[in-house]
């Protein structure tokens, strides 16, 4: 490589090999017969000076001054032109394998303190010795991202707790205490709500939506809508489907109106009753009523009105028993569950029969529409020939997917349930707490295989259920032994949240008889409720005739 040409300014040779550069100013210093040396009496900051210009980029122009500052610290036998700005002028691949970034300046230079070198921070050694600024201006060079992190990544580790437990041995684990829970709907709401004007129209919808709490009504109504799609109703793909009554989407329409309005009156009486406590937890303490969105005269008449729509629509639009039902809800949780939570931990039984409610709802809706007698509650909930079961099934199902959801969510928030005076298991018995969780989870296994039993499903059913189920069994397992340490709260709680949903996706995928039903009516075969093939039925007084016009067996 061509030596560089002395007279040239510094910029120009910052991509000249390093040891081309040393070699030049080499030949253009003074040769001495002896090899100079540092004075043993000269200060140290002159050696750590010395030091790290070799590894630092050059200095900015800023601290020029502050390094002539320096050299009146150097001895007089120590060959200044040996140390001049030329010889630290090397290529960028001298600063990245140093690891440092190129130099520029820092507050530092200006005369503030200065930091703690990266060196020093890993050695644990400090100097006593005063600092000067060009030093202070080498130890504030950036450290690089991945530095940073792999310090995090130290600092958090060191604080792990270390605890012993029945899994085995010390272990050290990671703290849950702040486990990582999904964003409240209604603060949410809240949120947006308040950033729009007073008085407007868009605060005051936002504002009545987070009322309604969105998520848990949206589980609520979805929990109705599937036993009402389960329930077994026959000449399923007929050609007189549009008029099987359980089939009518004017029904659906109904009870899935009157079911939303009464949960969001139910939701909507809850933050009526419990405004002081929310405004202590942190996933509840941007409600709306606890930042004064809406008044409390605006909440009250929001939920008088959602209980009173919603039960007229039940009423008016399905039946007397779902809309008994719908009001029974209401009672319940707003109620009984509400203001039992400052009583006993009890109210998490309350809260699993108000979730139980809705299945048996959906299934009431779809046998009244086909009932043969009366249609009063008797039949519809307690049929004498058994057809009422799939409905307490589905409604066991909902009771019982309650514990392992609740159980981890309260664990993870139970020092601010504590706190708000909110009596959970979660805090006040923390063993029985997880054994609860476990208990309720080895339920769905048996539950599955007696939807096949009952006719509701198809026995394969049991079986594609049986995965996502001892899913839901380990991570309760997990919960119990850890009790909520190492993430295992965290991971039955998600593992609760897709349970539900997969396991209703495969009844329904899944229901008795419709796959057979798709095919005969894709094939062109008659069914099996059709009789004769010709189409015609004997009387027993007279020869065959043809039925009816518009009628059918079956319905």
């Amino acid at each position: 490589m061509r030596p560089p040409i002395p007279g040239l300014r510094p910029s120009l040779l910052d991509n000249v090999c390093w040891q081309c550069t040393r070699r030049v100013l080499r030949q253009s210093a003074p040769r001495t017969t002896t090899r100079p040396r540092l004075s043993l009496s000269a200060p140290s900051t002159t050696v750590t000076t010395a030091r790290r210009l070799f590894s630092q980029p050059s200095l900015p122009s800023a601290s020029a001054s502050a390094v002539a500052s320096t050299s009146t610290s150097i001895p007089a036998s120590f060959p200044r032109k040996q140390f001049s700005a030329g010889y630290f002028l090397s290529n960028s691949l001298l600063t990245r394998a140093n690891g440092t970034r190129d130099a520029r300046p820092t507050p530092n230079s200006l005369g503030r303190p200065p930091t703690t070198s990266v060196e020093q921070q890993h050695t644990g050694a400090t100097s006593a010795a005063p600092v000067s600024a060009a030093a202070a201006t080498a130890e504030a060079v950036d450290i690089l991202p991945h530095r940073r992190r792999q310090a995090a990544r130290q600092n958090a580790a060191n604080l792990e707790p270390t605890i012993t437990s029945s899994v085995g041995p010390t272990t050290t684990l990671p703290s849950d205490s702040t486990a990582s829970l999904p964003p409240d709907a209604s603060s949410i709401l809240a949120s947006v709500a308040a950033r729009h004007p007073a008085h407007s129209f868009r605060r005051h919808l936002s504002a009545l939506l987070s009322l309604s709490k969105p998520r848990l009504t949206v589980l609520v109504v979805l929990s109705a809508m599937v036993p009402y799609a389960l329930y077994p109703v026959p000449a399923f793909l007929s050609p007189s489907a549009l008029d099987a009554p359980s089939l009518s989407p004017l029904t659906l329409l109904f009870l899935t109106t009157g079911t939303t309005l009464c949960s969001a009156a139910a939701n909507a009486l809850n933050m009526l009753y419990e405004p002081d406590t929310d405004s202590k937890m942190s996933r509840t303490r941007a409600r709306p009523l606890v930042r004064k969105l809406l008044t409390t005269r605006a909440a009250v008449l929001f939920s008088i009105g959602c209980g009173l729509a919603g039960t007229a629509a039940l009423f008016l639009g399905v039946n007397p028993t779902v809309a008994f039902l719908g009001a029974l809800n209401i009672a319940l949780y707003a109620g009984v569950y509400t203001p039992l939570k400052r009583v006993s931990a009890a109210n998490t039984w309350v809260g699993a029969v108000v979730g139980g409610i809705p299945p048996l709802m959906g299934w009431a809706a779809a046998a009244g529409e086909s009932a043969v007698a009366d249609g009063t509650w008797r039949e519809l909930l307690f049929a004498a020939d058994g057809s009422s079961t799939g409905g307490w099934l589905f409604a066991a199902v909902l009771f019982a997917w309650q514990f392992p959801h609740f159980m981890p969510l309260s664990w993870g928030i139970r020092d601010e349930y504590k706190a708000a005076g909110l009596r959970m298991l979660a805090w006040t018995n923390p063993a029985r707490n997880g054994r609860v969780a476990l208990r309720y989870s080895l339920v769905f296994v048996p539950l599955c295989a007696a939807l096949c039993a009952a006719g509701i499903t198809e026995w394969s059913f049991a079986a594609t259920s049986l995965p996502v189920n001892l899913w839901l069994v380990r991570e309760a397992v997990r919960f119990w032994r850890l009790e909520g340490l190492a993430g295992s709260a965290r991971s039955l709680f998600w593992a609760s949240v897709w349970h539900l949903p997969v396991v209703m996706v495969l009844a329904l995928a899944q229901k008795k008889g419709m796959w057979a039903r798709v095919w005969r009516s894709v094939a062109g075969q008659p069914l099996e409720e059709d009789g004769d093939e010709d189409g015609e039925w004997e009387d027993d007084d007279g020869p065959a005739v043809a039925p009816p016009v518009g009628r059918g067996k079956g319905l």
